[in-house]
């Protein structure tokens, strides 16, 4: 089970390499104005985490469900939907580009924002970066740049394979989710049933965020907004194994994985229907 992740995370990451190109997500980031990314900023690394501990505060939560919620709000960027973003309506370059963003800035912001949470929580809880570059190369860059040297390379295959990677990565993601849940039966039983309310609350959250922060629903606005809820679960879960060690953080992770993915399909009918127009063929 513990190579299903990596694999995952692998497939996906070559599937999103082999949709971008070096200029295209250059021009993808200069379309965004200095103010626009420190809102981008906000609404990716800030508001999601202050909104995890508010939902701890208001709802009777216990501590593992809201460090739950709190770890899986510090990690954006997951490598998800950026294949399916066009077909949805939404630009799979931006989605695409949001990622490789999200990836840069994780190593020095996270472990910033868990030292804070733990802070708060009384906890000295202390994430090395240089691991996290570790991981960000190894898991996404790494399998990136394959993606993109392929599509250079062999341009007719990586259509064909894209498609393929996509799906059998996603595949091995939720059987991965489900794998968890279903070992971890005894813990799932002493969770808060409050996590079925807060998860879903945390994805909307993220949504508004963007929406809030960057104004008017344009196709790239309303593309980087479903994409804020995407958060990097994966990532979350090495975490908490790693610095956390408490199992019982689980399920609250878990929970966001699947109400995310209902919110994010929910939010692209939506969104079709408020006539977004796809900036790219399929």
């Amino acid at each position: 089970m513990k190579m299903l992740l990596p694999a995952a995370v692998f497939m996906l990451m070559v599937s999103v390499g082999m949709s971008l190109s070096p200029r295209q997500l250059l021009d993808n980031w200069r379309r965004l104005t200095p103010a626009i990314w420190m809102k981008l900023v906000a609404a990716t690394f800030l508001l999601p985490p202050l909104l995890a501990l508010l939902l701890g505060h208001f709802l009777p939560l216990d501590g593992p469900t809201t460090a739950g919620l709190f770890l899986v709000s510090v990690v954006p960027g997951a490598p998800l939907m950026t294949r399916g973003a066009a077909k949805k309506g939404f630009d799979r370059q931006i989605a695409g580009s949001y990622q490789v963003w999200g990836a840069l800035l994780t190593p020095w912001i996270i472990p910033l924002l868990i030292w804070g949470g733990g802070w708060l929580y009384g906890r000295d809880i202390w994430v090395s970066p240089m691991k996290l570059v570790g991981v960000v190369v190894q898991q996404q860059f790494a399998p990136l740049l394959l993606g993109m040297a392929l599509m250079w390379l062999a341009p007719s295959f990586s259509i064909k394979a894209q498609r393929i990677l996509n799906q059998v990565g996603n595949a091995l993601l939720i059987f991965m989710l489900i794998l968890v849940l279903y070992k971890m039966g005894p813990t799932l039983a002493q969770a808060s049933p409050w996590v079925a309310l807060a998860a879903p609350i945390l994805a909307i959250g993220c949504i508004l965020a963007v929406r809030l922060l960057l104004g008017r629903a344009t196709p790239v606005v309303q593309t980087l907004s479903i994409c804020n809820a995407n958060r990097h679960v994966g990532l979350a879960l090495l975490l908490s194994g790693q610095h956390i060690q408490d199992q019982r953080l689980i399920p609250a992770i878990a929970a966001y994985a699947l109400a995310a993915m209902a919110v994010m399909g929910l939010y692209a009918k939506l969104a079709s229907r408020d006539g977004i127009e796809s900036s790219q063929s399929t």
